[in-house]
């Protein structure tokens, strides 16, 4: 009997991080937060499951808004850095929902443009697969994104050989010992690391499940991330997915040193 089996027979309650980056969210802060708290108390999941917001070094009152929340909700875990960019402050949520030993690992963003009531169907599809992500079928967050996307997508095709449905979508629900066993792959401070994931669980034909959601237009507040810091990023991570790769399948059939 696989892993997968033993784990939906034992009806254990798993135990849930969900991962939430936030930069200069004041407008949107404490929506999301209301939302996304109530997701830990889907059936199946542990008293010990937490809301883990991470801020980027804001230079609002985001941090001081998690900070009077988190009085009236104990399952809310905040932390404060120095901002180091959407990719490094995901990769330090990941690394310390895994240090505190979470089962299952679900990240989204905190601008209010995913809906926390379709997680649930995210979560009883968690011991069938390595990882289960939302594809945005219907994006309403302007062309640009949408276009970007796109290529993105056609980049990782060029570089990587695999087509990836969505590869930066925030809305993921990943089993933690087998992302726990991807990190290694994954350059420190990595500005697109869900991305990388997403590419590294298709090169290696692990179990992924596609699911459309939802993505509105953000709920409040200013994007913090124009154009063309997009697309500076984008030739940047070109770059570095031509050199990922070759390490990648230089990797193949063994252990590997961490990049």
């Amino acid at each position: 009997m696989n892993k997968r089996v033993d784990k939906r027979a034992d009806k254990r309650a798993d135990k849930l991080y969900i991962v939430i980056p936030a930069y200069n969210e004041a407008a949107n802060i404490s929506t999301v937060v209301d939302e996304w708290y109530g997701v830990l108390e889907e059936e199946g999941v542990s008293g010990e499951s937490r809301l883990l917001v991470i801020d980027d070094g804001s230079r609002d009152e985001t941090f001081e808004i998690l900070g009077r929340m988190k009085e009236k909700m104990p399952k809310l875990l905040t932390v404060t850095k120095p901002n180091s960019g959407h990719g490094a402050t995901l990769l330090y949520g990941y690394q310390y929902a895994l240090d505190e030993g979470a089962d299952y690992i679900f990240q989204t963003d905190s601008d209010g443009q995913t809906r926390p009531e379709e997680f649930g169907e995210f979560w009883r599809l968690r011991a069938d697969y390595d990882m289960v992500i939302g594809y945005r079928k219907k994006r309403q967050d302007g062309w640009p994104r949408i276009f970007v996307t796109k290529v993105l997508k056609l980049a990782i095709r060029i570089c990587f050989g695999v087509t990836v449905t969505d590869a930066n979508t925030p809305f993921r629900l990943m089993e933690a010992e087998e992302l726990k066993k991807q990190m290694k792959y994954i350059p420190e401070g990595f500005h697109l690391p869900n991305v990388l994931i997403a590419v590294i669980y298709e090169k290696k034909n692990m179990k992924t499940k596609y699911i459309p959601i939802t993505f509105r237009p953000r709920q409040g507040g200013v994007n913090s991330i124009r154009l063309g810091k997009i697309c500076r990023i984008g030739a940047k991570a070109f770059r570095d997915f031509i050199v990922i790769n070759k390490w990648l399948e230089n990797a193949k059939g063994g252990e590997c040193n961490e990049y």
